[in-house]
């Protein structure tokens, strides 16, 4: 089953996350709709983890760990 998140181009917010640039914003998104497909549920926090990598504000190791620790829930 597919569920849809709370896009918002206009304010550029994904579920309530503010994004800087609609580019980031859609990268995002579609990072966010690939892992949907495979089980991935987004949470607020989930998605600033996403967000911050892409932009990279964290690294890939930081990401990774984030991960493994579940801090996306």
């Amino acid at each position: 089953m597919y569920n849809t998140i709370d896009i918002d181009r206009n304010k550029l917010t994904i579920m309530g996350v503010k994004f800087s640039d609609l580019k980031t914003l859609e990268s995002t998104a579609n990072a966010i709709g690939s892992n949907m497909f495979e089980g991935f549920k987004p949470t607020p926090k989930g998605i600033q983890i996403i967000r911050d990598y892409i932009i990279g504000k964290i690294t890939l190791t930081e990401l990774i760990q984030f991960a493994k620790e579940k801090a996306y829930v």
